[in-house]
């Protein structure tokens, strides 16, 4: 899929939903790690009949957990329970999954993803989508508390601005964009983690392509 072109009203979009970074760490709780179901149990008790909803992601030995979806109009909303992961609406619109957490509650297993792994998306209607992990980017917010940040790349020399940063994890072909913050010296806004998954089909060609580059 190519790339979207993008209207100035999107250009606007791209750096006030980034708000939504900020938002991510009110609340903090701990939580007990729990053992997982089987991926037809987790499946099952996630179903409910609506093929076009995402309800569910399973990556094995790392998490099993509903999705649920942000309220129409409140771009910003993060679920606060902890064993839910919010679906990003607005990623939607450039034919992407989003998948928000606060980093001490559901996000805390995002970290425990690794390039590799096996992602599966699970929708109402009990059909599932694969995934394969490629990236995990890591990215120092140079203006914590600010939705208009600069990003500053933890693992090579690159800095993003706000709006930049929003087109690298969301604009592009598909894929699945899990994202939290990075908690550093007790600032809870320090930086944000992101991890990329593309289509398992597609998976063997990144595969070969990193392994030439080597």
């Amino acid at each position: 899929m190519a790339l979207k072109k993008n209207t100035p009203r999107n250009i606007l979009n791209t750096s006030l939903f980034l708000a939504i970074f900020v938002s991510l760490f009110f609340n903090p709780i701990s939580a007990l790690a729990a053992s997982l179901p089987s991926f037809l149990d987790f499946s099952k008790s996630v179903q409910s009949g609506d093929a076009n909803v995402l309800r569910g992601v399973y990556a094995s030995n790392v998490m099993a957990l509903p999705v649920v979806q942000q309220p129409s109009g409140n771009a910003g909303y993060v679920s606060n329970n902890d064993g839910e992961i919010t679906q990003f609406r607005m990623a939607t619109q450039f034919g992407n999954i989003g998948l928000l957490a606060h980093n001490h509650l559901s996000g805390k297993s995002f970290s425990q993803l690794t390039v590799g792994q096996e992602i599966r998306l699970v929708y109402g209607d009990g059909h599932v989508e694969y995934f394969v992990v490629t990236e995990v980017l890591r990215y120092q917010a140079l203006q914590p508390t600010s939705p208009y940040s600069s990003f500053s790349n933890l693992d090579k020399d690159e800095t993003l601005s706000a709006e930049g940063m929003f087109k690298r994890v969301y604009f592009g072909d598909r894929h699945v964009t899990f994202q939290t913050c990075i908690e550093k010296d007790g600032e809870l806004s320090w930086g944000r983690l992101f991890v990329i998954a593309v289509p398992k089909s597609e998976f063997a060609g990144f595969d070969r392509l990193n392994q030439a580059n080597q």
